[in-house]
């Protein structure tokens, strides 16, 4: 199975050679990396010196260069005329695929009612403390919301039959919407994991946070889809179901209530941001650890 990776860019200096290392050494059975795609949007530090000697080096790494950043979705959109796969894999470039991820993500493809495949992100966070808890117990969360309605974002594999997408400030989403509507079926596999870079702050995560939920509010306005992480439903099932053990919750307890108060925080940003038409299409990046140690290679 021939696959296409594409990979959004912009000032990943720090992190996109130990990307690319991950992506070559992957452990590939029934799935072949044809090409790896890197568009790197208006990058002012060395993502483009380095990317452009791996390409050099090896045949199957291209560089796409944009001048200036005009947002992902648009990225993503030189990507698709670009690829020559018929099974794509978007990843973004502050991220680390573990070593079976790009098989485990792309098998699924063997049943042809599978459109769309999410990966499981865990984070490989250099905080303690309360940050720490708080981005462990969202993608945890996440996770277990995703076992019953799949959640996208960070790293997906999808059926290439369209050539573009439009204006969005939550990619990830907007393809699985295009996905679902021409009748394939979505997938999680939590075995395809990619370990990702959370935000370093709090004013970090409400970033994070406000843009995503103004995306979805208007992903479900514009064409009536609705994300998983907008179910608070399911959302609050697993969130009683995780902190069921008393000892957990009662040693977390003012984490959990504060976590809490942060996540409600950022829906409101988000749905003040929708409600005045913020533009999220180009958007801030959160995460950028510090001290962060790349491959010297």
């Amino acid at each position: 199975m021939d696959v296409s990776v594409g990979i959004t860019a912009y000032n990943e200096g720090w992190n996109i050679r130990n990307l690319m290392e991950s992506l070559l050494n992957q452990k590939l059975n029934k799935v072949k990396i044809k090409e790896v795609i890197i568009v790197s949007s208006g990058s002012t530090d060395n993502t483009d010196e380095i990317v452009g000697k791996y390409s050099k080096k090896y045949k199957k790494i291209k560089l796409i260069v944009q001048k200036c950043r005009e947002g992902k979705y648009s990225a993503i959109n030189k990507f698709l005329k670009a690829a020559k796969s018929d099974i794509l894999i978007l990843e973004s470039a502050d991220t680390i695929p573990e070593e079976h991820a790009i098989e485990n993500l792309c098998i699924p493809f063997k049943d042809s009612r599978i459109g769309i495949v999410a990966s499981r992100p865990v984070p490989k966070s250099q905080n303690n403390g309360f940050m720490g808890f708080l981005i462990g117990t969202q993608w945890d969360m996440h996770h277990k919301m995703s076992l019953k309605k799949p959640k996208f974002g960070e790293m997906i594999s999808f059926r290439k039959f369209f050539g573009r997408i439009g204006r969005t400030a939550v990619d990830e989403e907007y393809i699985a919407m295009l996905i679902k509507e021409s009748g394939y079926k979505p997938f999680y596999a939590d075995n395809a994991i990619v370990y990702n870079f959370g935000p370093e702050s709090i004013k970090d995560f409400l970033l994070q946070k406000r843009r995503i939920n103004c995306g979805h509010l208007e992903l479900k306005k514009r064409y009536g889809y609705k994300a998983s992480s907008m179910d608070l439903c399911l959302k609050f099932k697993v969130f009683l179901k995780k902190f069921q053990n008393i000892k957990y919750m009662a040693r977390n307890f003012h984490y959990m209530v504060f976590a809490f108060l942060l996540d409600n925080i950022g829906r409101v940003l988000g749905l003040w941001d929708y409600c005045i038409k913020r533009n999220h299409d180009v958007w801030r990046v959160v995460g950028r650890p510090k001290n962060f140690k790349t491959n010297p290679r």
